[in-house]
């Protein structure tokens, strides 16, 4: 009787031992990932330098300068002048604070423990720390949908994936550094309710969507892909009170924290993007009504009662929906943001936006970009939606729509690539996690049975101790149950119900290992295939990392026969506008370096990167468009002193303003009608040779861009355009060169003063009535017509 107590305690202490070593071995890998995703987005600190990065982290860094400086407080009621100018900004109102209050917070504690980390120091490492975090939330939601392996494995891949390498670098200190670690969470703990049906875990993803409402305006992914999936639950008849204590705390909770927010506002409650989740709530509770009446009635009085709850349902909902679509009918864009309605038809914002179609991370994506940002992953995703159906449960159902809206999502805007990362790497991991399984069950199979095989070869072949030994343990099992079996004393039920799961239990695990166990060699092969494209992923990986997305834009680099060469001329521009130019002086330039300008020079910027106000950026391409004295007026009347333009022709950079000069007559026009886009194009195409229109050889932009280049070979050859420039001599007469920098990249020019600009001899004033009666009424040409 001793000896069966002391095998199971043995058994049960060696799978609490088992355990104990798995939990170990598992925080330990899940350690090494953070450590990887934290130091292969370092490449950009160790080639170059611990530097903010792209245009939109400046600003964010100027604002958590400000942040860290003046106190939260202040930050809210911040009004900043040194923006859009002669408007201004009110900063506390029109940003999401997540990022600044996180990398705040940061910089205060490790400053309160008395380590001297710098506000810039702290900036460029937010986003390496957070991509440890969002890996940490990708393996727990893929545990909650597949199990630890899965979550590892796609934990791992995401350490490592382009996509979002490509927008969490050290230094590249924007939103999405800590929006996708929240949007990972918020998706984390909705599966875990749903799993659990816990209140607690309902209330903390409300408050994890709080914090991505914060972090970035991609929220609305998050408010209109849980109410599809709900909806979906409820019409393939999965509905439960898991699923509604899942859904309707988020609802309420996170619709009333995200109304705190000051830049969203009564937005969480007014645009049509938060519609469709109102609308869901109220479907899930007619349902819930449905199912409670159910238990409550007889079948008779249920369907009477099911006629009456339809019928006010019907009602309640067709109320509802007018009063939503006469709201939605009152606004010219029907309730939704540009970009909303921009996701919704890729041709919107082309035909109406034009602000919106000018910037490159708005486009759609290729087929190579995908290649390039999810790499093999593409191939493992229809491994992994099958896995997710073999069994369908919620959270794996979850996955798939996640990964199905993401898909789309990311097709028609290729800022949208990194949303999609996510669901492949979870979806990937869960394919390789079941691949795996299978090879190393089938290994583990066949190895058993070989060697069971080599066993009994060796006990036929043995002496008879052996024998002895198994009729021995033989006649002890007989004896113990021969002890156990007039104590149990089971009855005639207990014997058929026990009957029955003996003969239901062995079957599945023997279909199961007909179905899944594979050839010793193939199994073998098949562990080694994975491991090869293991490496290649990885290899792409680094490669990205290090070559592909580490360069900052501020810094430019570039290899040649001569080595390595650096073009530091952005940094050499804004440093001779902060030691040259006075503190009020306003400079004017294309919206894509109003960031940086505010940010490194301090100087006050006409637009910037906010693009809140299409007609002050219309202002500006219309005076990039027009000839050099009706920009001088524009210029003028806005105060400016100066005028920045990028060109990249002598060196061969193509982000230049002359290949974005078309969005500044598309955007100009759009507002002041005189601009018209055929007036800049030859037979349809846009060129700045000897075949370019007058308009375009006489315009500020071609001007400014041009002046004195055919001094640096005598032909003036544009290397972006590959081709000699068309009007190679001229001089100015509104316009002055102060400075330009060592690879021209950066010119910037002064207005000259009105009494200056006339040159030669003075022509005489005609004294006719007419002239002098329209000085007498004092009547001045608007600049912009």
């Amino acid at each position: 009787m001793a000896e069966p107590e002391f095998s199971s305690a043995a058994a049960s202490g060696g799978g609490r031992l088992r355990n104990a070593f798995g939990g170990v071995l598992c925080a330990f890998t899940l350690l090494l990932i953070g450590v990887l995703a934290f130091s292969i987005r370092l490449f950009s600190v160790i080639k170059y330098e611990s530097v903010i990065h792209e245009f939109d982290p400046y600003f964010n860094f100027r604002v958590t300068q400000f942040l860290s400086k003046n106190g939260i407080y202040e930050f809210w009621n911040w009004f900043d002048d040194r923006t859009w100018y002669p408007l201004g900004r009110v900063i506390g109102g029109t940003v999401y604070p997540g990022l600044t209050l996180t990398a705040g917070t940061i910089w205060w504690l490790v400053n309160s423990l008395n380590i001297p980390l710098s506000v810039e120091t702290v900036c460029v490492f937010t986003a390496p720390i957070f991509s440890a975090n969002a890996s940490w939330a990708t393996y727990l939601l893929t545990k909650e949908a597949k199990g630890t392996g899965a979550g590892l494995m796609a934990a791992a891949i995401l350490a490592m994936v382009p996509s979002y390498i490509s927008r969490s670098v050290a230094g590249s200190y924007d939103n999405e550094a800590v929006a996708i670690f929240a949007l990972i969470f918020t998706f984390y703990l909705y599966v875990k309710t749903l799993n659990t049906g816990s209140l607690f875990y309902a209330t903390l993803n409300a408050l994890s969507y709080f914090y991505m409402v914060c972090s970035w305006g991609g929220y609305t992914f998050i408010i209109n892909l849980i109410p599809m999936h709900v909806l979906l639950c409820i019409v393939t008849g999965r509905y439960s009170s898991r699923l509604y204590i899942a859904y309707a705390p988020l609802v309420i909770l996170g619709t009333l924290l995200a109304a705190l927010v000051p830049v969203v506002g009564f937005n969480a409650v007014m645009t049509s993007e938060h519609f469709a989740s109102f609308l869901v709530f109220i479907i899930l509770h007619v349902v819930a009504l449905v199912y409670y009446i159910k238990g409550l009635l007889t079948p008779r009085l249920f369907k009477v009662a099911m006629t009456l709850v339809i019928s006010v349902g019907l009602a309640v909902c067709f109320a509802v929906v007018a009063v939503l679509v006469a709201l939605v009918a009152s606004s010219p864009t029907k309730g939704w943001s540009g970009r909303s309605l921009s996701l919704l038809d890729p041709t919107y914002a082309s035909k109406y936006i034009p602000i919106i179609a000018s910037v490159s991370e708005h486009q759609p994506p290729t087929w190579p970009s995908y290649f390039m940002d999810i790499n093999v992953l593409a191939f493992l995703i229809p491994a992994g939606i099958i896995s997710c159906f073999l069994p369908l449960s919620d959270a794996s159902s979850f996955m798939v729509l996640y990964l199905v809206t993401a898909v789309y999502f990311s097709g028609v805007m290729v800022r949208l690539m990194l949303v999609l990362a996510p669901a492949a790497c979870i979806l990937s991991g869960i394919a390789l996690s079941e691949v795996f399984g299978v090879l190393t069950r089938s290994i583990k199979f066949q190895l058993s049975k070989l060697f069971d095989d080599s066993s009994a070869s060796a006990s036929a072949s043995g002496d008879g101790s052996v024998e002895s030994s198994t009729n021995t343990t033989k006649s002890e099992n007989r004896n113990e149950k021969s002890e156990t079996a007039p104590k149990e004393k089971p009855s005639k039920k207990n014997r058929k119900k026990e009957k029955e799961v003996a003969e239901s239990v062995p079957v599945k695990p023997k279909r199961e290992k007909r179905l899944l166990v594979l050839p010793f060699e193939l199994s073998v092969m098949g562990i080694l295939l994975l491991i090869v494209l293991g490496g290649f992923y990885v290899v792409h990986c680094v490669w990205a990392a290090a070559e592909a997305y580490s360069a900052p834009s501020i810094v430019l680099t570039s290899r040649s026969r001569d080595g390595l060469h650096v073009f530091d001329d952005f940094r050499e521009a804004y440093a001779w506008l902060s030691h040259n130019t006075d503190v009020d002086d306003k400079v004017a330039s294309w919206w894509d370096y109003g960031y940086q300008t505010t940010a490194m020079a301090n100087r006050t910027v006409i637009v910037d990167n906010n693009t809140w106000n299409n007609t002050h950026i219309a202002t500006v391409g219309t005076a990039m468009s027009s000839p050099e004295k009706a920009a001088w007026e524009i210029f003028n009347s806005l105060d400016v002193k100066y005028v920045l333009v990028v060109f990249g022709g002598l060196v061969g950079y193509p982000s230049d303003d002359i290949n974005k000069f078309l969005w500044m007559v598309r955007i100009g026009g759009g507002v002041f009608p005189h601009i018209k886009e055929p007036d800049y194009l030859r037979d349809g195409q846009y060129r700045v040779d000897a075949q370019a229109t007058p308009t375009m050889l006489n315009c500020l932009m071609y001007k400014l861009c041009y002046y004195r280049f055919v001094e640096t070979d005598g032909k003036g050859f544009d290397r972006v355009r590959g081709y000699e420039i068309g009007k190679k001599h001229f001089k100015l007469t509104h316009f002055e060169e102060v400075f330009t920098t060592h690879h021209w990249m950066v010119r910037i020019y002064k207005l000259k003063p009105q009494k200056n600009r006339v040159r030669g001899k003075l022509k005489k004033l005609k004294t006719s009535a007419k002239t002098s009666s329209t000085l007498a009424a004092g009547r001045k040409k608007n600049p912009w017509q």
